[in-house]
């Protein structure tokens, strides 16, 4: 520092090329004062010291002490609180002056290397200033996050110090004579400039907020997100630094790496991006459209224009840096072609001529011809392109992300006010409605996050041909013409990929419905050994999947194919024409790599152009079907004729009247009720009473204004207050609709088909509405729905719904009158709400429920039934006739008036009091379902869980290890699983995979390096003619390289085409092996296998998980593989020609390493979020699709949509947070991609120089550094996704792994007679039971003797081992003691398939397939049409199965939902006739079958097998009365065993305690 001292002449001593600030070359110019101080270079370079050293005296104590003394006392969670003013600005011009600091410096050091000694004065001031603008920075941060104002004063002084030196020195350089041709001097300028502003920026900052010199700054609150401390997704709120690199997601993924992610973890929305926010703003700009073109308010094109005009802002912030980012791109080639042609000539700069001031002076030109300098700026280029890219990436994705949040909220508001006869008409199907919420709001959103590369793509390869005609001229064009001309055939690839993808997924969509029906119907199939045929009836849909899944995989192979060789032959192409053709072309390693690298940026537009057009082509579809939907037609009321009745009116006793009501479902069709005028009093029940089909439902439904009104009047009472609805009704809230219907209350409906919600029972019940226990035990017990709750595995707390346990229809029924029994309404509706319940539990229902707690509390009734037994407790009653009302009044009244129909009443009354007096009372079909569900229920729970989290479930102990292995297990990739993928494809295809994979690579690299060594030896032989002054410069041949070139860059195509290939048959190979061995797997194993294991975690594997392992892992494999092996040759050639590098690989390798290991576990766990809080939102839309009538009846329609926002924003802040977290990766990729790029120039560079290195190797070196930056990213993504994705082959490998039955017997087929068994003989001997070896037994000890053909009766309570012994005699169940002996072999010695084709049973729930009649009685095709026919008459199915359209080819639907209960019994019963086996087994097989048609069933089975033996167990003790024997069981051991005449005389006996029970 002594030269700022006057330069005190003992400092310039010393010896040569000593540092000095001045310089020492002996001369005194240096320290010339002659023409004043301030015309002294070197004073005012010191001067320009002073105020960096100020700034750093003053802030470095500050920043060391720290800040919490004198915080403000301001409580935020996030120290993320931006609040001064011109915050942004700021940021960005200290990133600008940082760059000219550096360009500064770089300037000082090479203008400094031609003369004799070092002048510090030239750069030494610059680095201060670069390290005094960090430190501004870095102290300001600090002022405003822990908001302490007075503090800025220090930056105040500095800007101003800072401001004033740099002026003088221009100045001085003005007065000197220096201009604009001297960079230093447009530096300084600029410079000037920046202080200049950043000082405006901080007197702004004071004035605004009045700090510093004022007494009374002015009050700011932090935004109320940062109050909130559940808010943890921090992108807006912090610095433009942690902005672009996402600085602040770091803690996040360090937890991440700690414990699991969930919703807790991500916390909330910030307020601006919840999908309440942008509706809000979605719906503003519909309405602008609305009131700017009043006639199509809802066509595509004004959606169109509301949506640009919501979040076109955004989208044009995106595009921008977009294609900044493009432009920024150009700059590697550039600097490329910049480097390698300096090196060639040496990097000698040009000794500059100017001495002003005692310093050389240099030009802008001269700088940029320095290799080092542009190596620098090469790596600034490429960390602000990243940048920028990524921020481009981003808020492309998030604009998409809460413009589908916005679109999903407006489609359920729409949803909310739909009419119901669109969607009973068929107009609008709930099927629509979801796709349109789960397909075409995701297209909306894809083609946002696309759109700025509709814009950008254009410029892209506009400057890229440019550049490459600048370089290369004519030949350039007909390379880049090679891939423009390719790029229409890419496109035809595309679309026919995306049809071979459609048809791929119309056969997997088949081919699963095959498989669940299997799956549902596999006990079935095991009974009656069917499994072989449904297992070819799913292998050959999986045929013709596999035939276009086969075409799909051609596609994307040609596809990967075109992508990896069109460069190659571009390139190819290109240089061999500008060799040959153009004699005199400048062809050297600068020219050619500088192309090479522009090749491979413009190839990149090209393929994402397809895909930018199907997504474009798929969003117009979309916005389409959204504009037909939004238009559908609304529910609503006319303002003028729908009045309150009055007080006073003499209505007040009616709580609802219709006067001359014509009402219609469709506005043109016909009124489906014409004429009605009813009352319904108050405080009373009403009775609806009608035969099947004349219009009660509709006219409940047009009570609550769901129909739509032709005329007449609807007036309703109002006395129902709005506390009673338990609902918050704050004007706010409301829509207009909603304000229309005020004039009724709140209605408490149980439809006629019973809605549920996806929610636990106690949930469904209380339905939002607050829990009051007494109430809630009243309900469950008027419904009688204690016994059903027990069952369940976690009783009301158990999950109802879409997944879990589907409950019976009575069950449904009854849980959905009990939510109406509960509401605290005035008035409830009640659609037939006995018609799924048997007589006992109607009565009591009737009794307890609607007289006991409604009625005595004077609630209004409306009762819908077909029970006309309950008439008489009717205070009115509505008869309906074909949509008229036949009468109306009192049940006195309707005596008195119409006789006639008063006594048809009473025979009907008659006919269903004798149906009471027959029904049991003790075993009802109540408890049928009940053992039905327990059944299914059983051992449910322990595996209720996906087999896929075992490993995951981090159980909640103290035990820190567990713990730590659980996360370990989660940080390692599961490279066995990888193994087993790999492995599948057989020991050809494998060594093919890898072979090719090397040798593409190897080959590739062999290319570049041949050009390499081509443009070398071109350019060295062109240098040392000119060195020789040749006049006659001979051409360099050519010919002899292009050919190895050609040769290899063939070969290379080649090789891209049999790697592309041998990745897509090793998909093909292992998804037909994978699918086809767990298909086998699946439908041999033994029973207990299906009763342990929930249906939707099979199903799971045969549709997602084979989904993935058809269509994901191959393109994803070969992607990895692609981007591993493009890395490593190129660390190999960066290594290769500089070994230098390796040193500086070693710590980037590191950093890599952890970057990839911890994002890949965060990444894993945010995809799994982002997946599953998708389900709750989707299962939440088809809900209240189908639950319409009853929301609008409770005028829930708020509460549903506040939950709609909650599900909206759990699952957009799932797929926000996994955005950043992948560009939290990208940029941190990125930058060690530049670093890779700036230490290889250096390296490549210096060794150039010192150690003769050829210009060719450098510029291949670099070309290979700017693709690592490409291809690190690529990686660890990849990486990422397969980790996802070998999670299913991990998921069907467990599978794999389950026991199949033992199928093989003892016996061959050749010593088990033809006909066994012939004559029905029967011994049980010694039996004991189990249904898995480490549960107890459940038939303990039994001996039964059935002679020939026996008719056998067993009874006994639910869950007294009847089935059980029922499925003993198939073998279904572990028999670990004693045997049957049937016809003199014991069955433990036949083959399984025998053993159960020559027996017969008939199960308690009916099971019918898709297909035909034929089909379901005869799947085998061993029957004529007589024999059915007879089967069919026995079954009193013959006159149904007549009437259909094709007879036995009638169609059967899924589950065969088009018979009723009794009828699909019935085809059941025909199917077992169909089999004339001598052994006959009915389990309890007549439950859902009215009592006539069993009489004359019990008759027909006693003649029909008079000679055959037939087991029934029993489930109403009266139908085997007539049996020869009968066994009572209990507890699995025979009670009782004689005839029933014997047992029915001894007093004492149980059968006859049964029998007096049944009566």
């Amino acid at each position: 520092m002594c030269a700022v001292a006057e330069a005190a002449p003992g400092c310039a001593q010393g010896p040569a090329m000593a540092l000095a600030f001045c310089g020492d070359e002996g001369n005194s110019t240096a320290y010339n004062v002659d023409h004043g101080v301030l015309n002294n270079g070197c004073f005012v370079d010191a001067l320009n010291v002073v105020p960096h050293v100020f700034l750093l005296f003053i802030t470095f104590p500050i920043l060391f002490i720290g800040w919490g003394s004198q915080s403000s006392k301001v409580h935020i969670h996030h120290s993320t609180w931006l609040h001064f003013p011109g915050h942004n600005l700021r940021w960005i011009l200290t990133f600008i002056l940082l760059f000219v600091l550096v360009c500064e410096i770089a300037e000082g050091i090479v203008s400094d290397g031609v003369s004799e000694s070092r002048h510090l004065h030239l750069y030494m001031p610059a680095g201060m200033a670069f390290l005094a603008a960090i430190t501004s920075v870095v102290y300001y941060h600090n002022i405003e996050t822990s908001n302490f104002p007075k503090l800025l004063i220090a930056l105040l002084f500095y800007w101003t110090l800072a401001f004033i030196t740099k002026t003088i020195k221009f100045v001085k350089f003005c007065d000197n004579g220096v201009g604009f041709s001297q960079l230093r001097f447009c530096l300084t300028g600029l410079l000037v400039i920046l202080y200049g502003m950043l000082l405006a920026v901080e007197i702004n900052v004071i004035r605004v907020r009045r700090y510093v010199f004022f007494k009374t700054p002015k009050e700011v609150k932090p935004p109320e997100d940062l109050q909130d401390l559940g808010v943890r997704f921090l992108q807006p709120f912090v610095n433009l630094l942690s902005k672009g690199t996402y600085w602040w997601m770091n803690t996040f993924i360090k937890t991440a790496h700690k414990k699991p992610i969930d919703l807790k973890t991500i916390g909330k929305l910030p307020i601006a991006m919840r999908a309440l926010t942008n509706y809000i703003r979605l719906n503003e700009a519909f309405e602008a459209q609305k009131n700017r073109r009043s006639s199509s308010p809802q066509g595509s094109r004004s959606i169109w224009r509301a949506l640009c005009c919501a979040f076109g802002r955004p989208l044009l912030l995106s595009s921008t840096f977009r294609i900044l980012a493009d432009l920024l791109g150009f700059a590697g080639p550039l600097c490329i072609s910049g480097i390698v042609h300096n090196v060639g000539k040496g990097n000698n700069t040009i000794r500059p001529q100017t001495k002003i001031i005692g310093v050389f002076f240099i030009s802008s030109q001269e700088f940029l011809s320095n290799a080092y300098v542009l190596a620098v700026l090469l790596f600034f280029a490429l960390l602000l392109q990243r940048t920028f890219l990524q921020a481009s990436y981003y808020v492309a994705i998030e604009t998409g992300i809460n413009l589908r949040g916005a679109i999903q909220t407006k489609i359920y508001n729409k949803i909310m006010q739909l009419s119901t006869s669109n969607m009973s008409m068929g107009e609008m199907t709930a099927g629509q409605i979801c796709n349109l919420v789960a397909i075409d709001t995701n297209q909306l959103m894809w083609f946002f996050f696309l759109c700025p590369n509709l814009w950008a793509m254009p410029v892209q390869i506009i400057v890229g041909v440019l550049l490459l005609y600048y370089l290369l001229g004519i030949s350039a064009l007909i390379g880049a013409a090679v891939i423009i001309v390719l790029a229409p055939v890419q496109y035809f690839v595309a679309t026919k990929l995306s049809q071979a993808q459609r048809s791929t997924l119309e056969y997997s969509n088949e081919r699963l419905k095959k498989t669940n029906e299997m799956l549902r119907g596999i006990k079935l199939l095991k009974l009656y050994a069917w499994e072989h045929i449904f297992h070819s009836s799913v292998e050959e849909t999986r045929q013709k999947e596999m035939t276009s899944l086969k075409s799909f995989a051609l596609y994307t192979s040609i596809s990967i194919f075109m992508n990896a060789a069109i460069p190659i032959a571009a390139v190819l192409i290109t240089f061999v024409v500008h060799a040959h053709l153009t004699r005199k072309a400048d062809f050297s390693p600068s020219v050619a790599f500088a192309s090479i690298s522009l090749f491979h940026i413009l190839v990149s537009p090209l393929f994402l152009l397809s895909s930018v057009v199907r997504s474009t082509v798929k969003a117009l579809v979309s916005v389409q079907k959204l504009s037909e939907f939004l238009s559908s037609e609304e529910i609503g009321e006319e303002h003028d004729k729908s009045s309150e009745l009055r007080s006073a009116d003499n209505h007040s006793k009616y709580q609802a009247v219709i006067t001359n009501g014509f009402f219609t479902w469709t506005p043109e069709g016909p009124p489906a009720l014409s004429n009605i005028d009813i009352r319904i009093p108050q405080g009373q029940l009403t009775m609806i009473v009608g035969q099947v089909g004349c219009g009660k439902s509709s006219l409940l439904l047009a009570i609550l204004g769901e129909m739509q009104k032709i005329s007449g009047n609807i007036f309703w009472s109002s006395c129902t207050s709005d506390s009673e609805t338990g609902e918050d009704v704050s004007p706010e809230k409301e829509s207009p609709v909603d304000t229309e219907f005020r004039k009724r209350g709140s209605v408490a409906y149980a439809s006629q088909k019973p809605w549920l919600l996806n929610a636990t029972v106690e949930e469904n019940i209380t339905f939002e509405s607050p829990f009051n226990k007494q109430r809630y035990k009243a309900v469950i017990d008027a419904c009688s729905l204690q016994p059903d709750i027990d069952i369940l595995p976690h009783g009301d707390q158990t999950q109802i719904g879409e997944r879990g346990i589907n409950l019976s229809g009575g069950q449904r029924q009854r849980i959905s009158v009990a939510r109406a029994l509960y509401q605290q309404t005035n008035v409830v509706f009640l659609d037939d709400p006995f018609s799924a319940l048997d007589i006992h539990l109607s009565d009591h229902l009737m009794q307890e429920g609607i007289l006991k707690m409604l009625r005595e509390d004077k609630r209004t009734i409306v009762l819908v039934t077909h029970k006309l037994q309950y008439l008489p407790h009717a205070d009115w009653i509505i008869a309906m006739k074909d949509g008229n009302i036949q009468r109306e009044g009192t049940l006195k009244d309707i005596q008195k008036s119409e006789t006639e129909l008063f006594e048809h009443w009473k025979t009907l009354m008659n006919r269903q009091d004798q149906e009471l007096e027959k029904e049991t009372i003790i075993e009802s079909k109540t408890v049928l379902e009940r053992t039905n569900l327990r059944r299914t229920m059983y051992s449910r729970e322990a595996l209720l869980k996906d087999d896929e989290e075992d490993e995951e479930e981090v159980t909640e102990s103290d035990d820190e290890d567990n713990l730590s292995s659980v996360l370990h297990q989660r940080a390692k990739m599961p490279w066995s699983a990888c193994g087993k993928y790999l492995s599948a494809a057989g020991i050809l295809l494998l060594p093919l995979l890898v072979l090719s994979q090397l040798l593409k690579h190897t080959i590739m690299v062999a290319i570049d390096y041949c050009l390499a060594l081509w443009t070398s030896d071109a350019l060295s032989e062109k240098t040392e003619l000119q060195l020789k002054n040749c006049s006659s410069y001979q051409d360099f041949n050519h010919s002899r390289y292009s050919k190895v070139f050609s040769i290899l860059c063939c070969l290379g195509i080649v090789l891209c085409l049999v790697t592309s290939i041998a990745v897509e048959w090793t998909g093909l190979k292992v998804t037909k092996k994978l699918h086809s061995s767990l298909l086998n797997k699946i439908i041999l194993a033994p029973m207990r296998f299906f009763e342990t294991t929930p249906l939707g975690s099979i199903l799971n594997r045969f549709s997602a998980d084979c989904n993935t392992i058809d269509q994901h892992i191959p393109a994803t494999l070969e992607c990895l593989s692609r981007s591993t092996l493009l890395c490593v040759s190129a660390l190999a050639v960066i290594s290769y020609v500089t070994p230098m590098f390796l040193i500086a690989l070693v710590p980037l390798a590191i950093m890599c390493y952890f970057i990839q290991k911890y994002f890949r576990v965060a990444s894993r766990d945010l995809q799994q979020l982002d997946d599953s809080t998708q389900l709750p939102l989707l299962s939440h839309f088809s809900e209240t699709v189908e639950g319409l009538t009853t929301i609008r009846a409770f005028r829930y329609e708020a509460k549903f949509r506040q939950k709609l926002l909650e599900y909206t924003d759990s699952n957009n802040i799932a797929s926000l947070f996994l955005t950043a977290a992948n560009r939290w990766l990208e940029v941190r990729m990125e930058y060690i991609g530049a670093c890779v790029v700036l230490i290889a120039a250096v390296t490549s560079i210096t060794s150039c120089l010192y150690n003769e290195l050829s210009s060719g190797l450098v510029g291949l070196g670099l070309t290979y550094a700017l693709m690592v930056s490409n291809y690190l990213n690529w990686m660890v993504r990849n990486l990422a996704d397969m980790e996802i994705q070998l999670g299913a082959v991990k998921r069907i490998n467990g599978l794999l792994k389950t026991e199949a039955e033992n199928y093989e017997g003892l016996l061959s087929s050749s010593q088990i007679p033809q006909n066994w068994p012939d004559r029905g003989e029967i011994q049980i001997q010694n039996l004991s039971v189990r249904y898995d070896s480490n549960l107890k037994p459940v038939l303990k000890h039994v001996n039964a003797h059935i002679s020939p053909g026996q008719k056998i009766g067993i009874c006994g309570r639910t869950g007294s081992g009847k089935s059980s012994f029922s499925l003993a005699f198939f073998r279904m169940v572990d028999t670990f003691e004693g045997r049957i002996i049937i016809d003199g072999i014991d069955i433990a010695k036949l083959p399984l398939q025998t053993l159960r084709s020559r027996l017969s049973i008939i199960l308690q729930d009916p099971i019918l397939f898709s297909g035909t009649i034929r089909f379901n009685l005869d799947p085998e095709k061993k029957c004529t049409d007589s024999m059915l026919w007879e089967a069919l008459e026995i079954a009193q199915l013959k006159h149904v199965v007549k009437a259909l359209p094709g007879g036995l080819d009638a169609i059967v639907t899924e589950g065969g939902e088009n018979f009723s209960q009794g009828q699909r019994q019935l085809f059941c019963l025909a199917r077992a006739f169909v089999r004339k086996t001598s052994i006959f087994i009915m389990d309890e097989a007549t439950a859902s079958i009215d009592m006539a048609t069993e009489n004359i069933l019990q008759k027909v089975v006693m003649t029909a097998f008079a000679d055959r033996t037939v087991v029934t167990i029993a489930h109403r003790v009266h139908t085997i009365l007539n049996a020869d024997l009968v066994i009572v069981m209990k507890r699995g051991v025979i009670l009782e065993y004689d005839k029933p005449e014997v047992l029915l005389e001894q007093e004492d006996s149980v059968f006859a305690s049964f029998v007096q029970a049944d009566k």
